[in-house]
């Protein structure tokens, strides 16, 4: 069993009974008594936390111990005979797990009081523990096969900062050979996945903050997002993955709806944010990693800035299936990896949904068919892998399209590639258009107050639709509406593509209410978290 522990970190025992409170009510499995967090600790005071914490939680709720030394990410610089004598006090309490550095733990001191105490509590084991905050460990295996020599029956915990998603592999290397209890983790935001990955790769412990502002280490995921977007109780080794890649990638709602429609359909998956930094070269690197493990089980993935353009040629050098309008496309945002299709285990397909999801939600909006857009005046902004799919559905469909982009080069090179008309953004001055489309990410949230169209080039009459859907209504939005034209958000491009996906990736439809309106509650959320 791999268990959700919620570690702790109150200033005081009333702090600490709230907190308490907070992570068995939230689901917790397990809990980490942060000793080192308590002001003015004594060997009392922590024994009256430890007996709090029980009486509180449940004498079937399991408790680690840990009074961290600050070389390894202690709160407080508690002196280590204090340490010492804590820990051994709660063993003496029944604790289930005791956490100390290994780097302390060959001191003769920690030896001398900690191996006594574990004799007499047979219910108590060791957890010792080395953590790097700025980079990975030098030699991550050799450093478990230390611990696993020195103390055999204590529990390995390797905690890493990760600086890209790559650091990452080696931790699910070692979880997915490991023969023993352990603990492995990778710390920030490119680290993020290793913790929700810990269940499926059969790790002991994986830690969730009680929220954003009391986390214990850098990329803890929060306690409700275990069990509301990635939905923890239901992972397990058969669990297939899916994530989007992108560059950032917190932004995202892409997990919160392909989550729930997984749900939803009773499908054994989880959907992560893939933040993959760099180009190309960091992207065939992270795929590269991705198609080496198939025990991992992913099947699928978003793609989305700014790696549409090398996820197609990532495909195309490993010899995969394109889909032919992805190819016309020349982006894909979307790839399949279906381990069922050939004799080597794996077959890897690239397709394009952004190019129907568009069309589809600009002629809903504009109350138009497809054919409406024949010699229709239309002004895109932008010259990316979202652009390319709209200009090749716009110019397909008939429509007059001028590609307004900031590097002129690119605005030349996809103009010539669909046979359209081009310029640079003070074109956009003397805009004639009756649709204009942003293609940009200019207005995504956080950055709410840009625009990327002058408010003075919008007229009435004019359609506005905006690719962004975070937020809804972008600040281009409301002065296109202030100036009198239509109004299309990118709500329903953005449903409309990841319906596709859902269905590349499961074969399977998803729900175009549910995740619209996981979409709406999301970006409400983000809205009251902001105020």
């Amino acid at each position: 069993m791999t268990y959700l522990a919620v570690p702790i970190s109150a200033r005081n025992a009333a702090q600490a009974a709230e907190q308490v409170r907070r992570a068995v009510a939230g689901g917790a499995e397990m809990l980490e008594l942060r000793m080192d967090y308590l002001e003015g600790i004594t060997v009392d005071l922590a024994g009256e936390v430890v007996r709090q914490t029980r009486a509180l939680a449940g004498t079937a709720m399991p408790l680690i111990v840990t009074c961290r030394d600050t070389r390894e990410g202690g709160a407080i610089d508690y002196p280590e005979s204090l340490r010492i004598e804590v820990l051994t006090m709660a063993l003496r309490e029944g604790a289930e797990f005791v956490d100390v550095e290994f780097a302390n733990s060959r001191k003769s001191a920690f030896r001398r009081r900690i191996e006594p105490a574990l004799t007499a509590a047979p219910k108590g084991r060791l957890i010792l523990s080395a953590h790097d905050f700025a980079r990975p460990f030098d030699d991550l295996r050799g450093l478990y096969r230390e611990i696993v020599q020195g103390f055999p029956a204590a529990v390995p915990k390797l905690v890493y900062a990760a600086g890209h998603i790559n650091d990452c592999f080696q931790a699910f290397d070692l979880l997915h050979k490991a023969d023993r209890d352990c603990i492995v983790l990778c710390m920030g935001q490119a680290g993020l996945i290793s913790r929700v990955l810990t269940k499926k790769l059969g790790g002991l412990v994986t830690f969730a903050s009680l929220d954003e502002a009391s986390g214990t280490a850098p990329g803890q995921v929060t306690l409700d997002a275990f069990k509301r977007l990635y939905h923890c109780d239901s992972i397990d080794r058969q669990t297939d993955l899916f994530g989007v890649i992108a560059d950032p990638v917190g932004h995202s709602l892409s997990p919160a709806i392909h989550n729930a429609c997984l749900a939803d359909r009773k499908i054994n998956g989880v959907y992560l944010p893939l933040l993959v930094q760099g180009g190309r070269e960091e992207l065939f690197a992270f795929l590269d990693h991705v198609l080496a493990r198939p025990w991992l089980d992913f099947r699928g993935f978003s793609v989305t800035i700014p790696h549409k353009h090398s996820a197609l040629d990532y495909v195309r050098q490993k010899g995969g299936f394109i889909e032919p309008l992805a190819e016309q496309i020349g982006a894909a945002n979307t790839l399949v990896l279906d381990s069922r299709a050939t004799s080597d285990g794996r077959r890897l397909g690239a397709y394009n949904s952004d190019y129907a999801g568009a069309l589809d939600a600009i002629a809903d909006g504009m109350g138009i068919p497809r054919e409406g857009f024949r010699d229709m005046p239309v002004a895109v902004v932008g010259a990316g892998g979202v652009a390319r799919a709209i200009v090749a559905g716009l110019t397909d469909a008939g429509a007059k399209v001028t590609i307004y982009n900031r590097t002129i080069e690119r605005a030349e090179q996809l103009a010539a590639d669909f046979g359209c008309a081009w310029s640079d953004l003070e074109g956009l001055s003397h805009l004639h258009a009756r649709l204009l489309v942003n293609c940009t990410s200019i207005g995504m949230y956080p950055k709410v107050d840009a625009t990327p169209v002058p408010p003075e080039s919008l007229k009435p009459g004019m359609a506005v639709f905006d690719t962004v859907y975070n937020p809804a209504e972008t600040l281009l939005l409301k002065h296109a509406k202030a100036a009198g034209a239509r109004t299309i958000d990118g709500l329903a491009m953005f449903v409309n593509q990841a319906l596709a996906q859902f269905h590349l990736f499961t074969g399977q439809s998803a729900n175009p209410a549910l995740m619209r309106n996981v979409v709406l509650d999301s970006l409400r959320s983000l809205v009251d978290r902001d105020k």
